[in-house]
């Protein structure tokens, strides 16, 4: 962990190949489950221009619970798996219907991928998965990836969840051999403490989530999300083993992907382990 620059890390960034973005609910969602159609349309704008630069490009996203609360008028989330389900089937049209209304603009397709921790515990299931998103991929189009909620409760209900999609990016990370992972969220990245002032400083790169990096995170209170910083920390980890770049940014700031894109010192940099 350094709180220097280390400008010269993320140099490798605009050579990646093959790119997953991780979306987070409570970056296109606001407090009420209402889509932010604004922050939608800009990061599917950033998206769209990373794509038509070369990348490969795989969009992880969350969203999908929250936009069904509110379709459904549910304030508060709820805590019966049922209704989390429900809320998952009804909101998920809603979300790729987004997805792929503004990707349409851009004159870009996109796919749905919806998945469970079972595609990922059988042999045949993860070959078919390899083998489809590298062909959509080949052929340009971006796939809009989620856990399908509606059929399985291990993101909605368990402890070790699939932490609002951070584990399941990290996934597809592997299967599809990706060179950087973004995972965007409300922070800029991982936080420091400063001093003995109780301010924190962004931590601009991580080489190794060890225990003193582990120890500067809080679990997330859950209300719109389970993601927290906690479960990227632990995605983060998983994909620096296999070699890949991860960066956690704010995914609220201006231009965040086309600034992470082209190198600039956004957010934290987790360096992938060499291969």
């Amino acid at each position: 962990m350094s709180i220097n620059s280390g400008e010269k890390f993320r140099e490798s960034i605009p050579e990646s190949r093959r790119v997953v973005v991780k979306i987070g609910s409570r970056v296109i969602v606001g407090p009420t489950g209402r889509p932010d159609h604004a922050r939608i349309r800009s990061l599917v704008s950033q998206s769209a221009e990373i794509s038509r630069r070369g990348y490969q490009l795989v969009i992880v996203s969350s969203g999908a619970i929250a936009a069904g609360m509110e379709a459904l008028g549910i304030q508060d989330r709820p805590s019966l798996v049922p209704d989390l389900q429900m809320c998952a089937a009804v909101g998920q049209g809603i979300l790729m219907a987004q997805y792929a209304d503004y990707f349409s603009r851009e004159k870009l397709l996109v796919g749905q991928v919806l998945l469970t921790h079972d595609d990922f515990d059988r042999k045949i299931r993860i070959a078919n998965l390899r083998r489809t998103m590298d062909h959509m991929l080949s052929h340009g189009i971006i796939p809009i990836v989620n856990e399908n909620d509606a059929v399985a409760d291990e993101e909605v209900k368990a402890d070790m969840s699939l932490g609002d999609n951070d584990y399941l990016a990290s996934l597809v990370v592997r299967q599809i051999r990706a060179d950087l992972l973004v995972m965007l969220s409300t922070v800029d990245g991982l936080r420091a403490p400063r001093g003995k002032t109780g301010k924190t400083v962004r931590v601009p790169y991580v080489e190794a989530v060890d225990r003193k990096v582990q120890e500067l995170v809080k679990p997330s209170d859950g209300t719109l999300s389970k993601g927290g910083m906690d479960s990227k920390l632990r995605s983060a980890a998983v994909c620096m083993k296999s070699g890949c770049n991860v960066v956690i940014a704010c995914g609220r700031r201006k231009d965040v992907l086309t600034r992470i894109m082209r190198g600039d010192d956004e957010g934290t940099l987790f360096l992938g382990a060499p291969v």
